[in-house]
């Protein structure tokens, strides 16, 4: 069986899930919106909050915060609010960003499906990808 990585959804993939459509979509000359924000939108509806989402994404605080800001100046409606304070702080994703989250996969879901044949005779043409020997991969055997 094939090793597993993890996306930064949080889904597990199969190497051989390749090739596979990667989606971006360039909503102007300086906003994009992509896998990185949709996903840091999900974690931070799993998990309350900014700085939560950040470490179960392995991202920083900062490059997370940046992010969202980002999101939230794009679109006329915030995509997520914060609570400062001590007793109810976090962060919440709006009704607008759980659209934006809906709007995407759904491209993205479109996407895969109508390109599913394209994908499959790619995969097909592809060369195997060959384990690279390592003396640490030497020292296991």
């Amino acid at each position: 069986m094939a090793p597993i990585k993890t996306r930064p959804t949080g889904r597990a993939v199969a190497r051989d899930d390749y090739p596979r459509v990667t989606l971006r979509l360039d909503l102007s000359e300086s906003a994009r919106l992509g896998r990185g924000k949709i996903a840091l939108l999900e974690a931070i509806g799993r998990e309350g909050s900014i700085s939560a989402a950040a470490r179960a994404l392995g991202m920083s605080y900062r490059r997370a915060w940046l992010l969202v800001d980002s999101l939230n100046r794009t679109f006329r409606e915030p995509a997520v609010e914060t609570r400062p304070g001590r007793a109810r702080a976090g962060a919440q994703v709006t009704v607008f960003g759980e659209k934006l989250v809906a709007a995407y996969r759904a491209i993205e879901r479109r996407a895969e499906r109508t390109e599913a044949p394209v994908l499959r005779t790619l995969a097909a043409a592809l060369r195997r990808e060959r384990v690279r020997r390592t003396r640490a991969n030497r020292a296991r055997r």
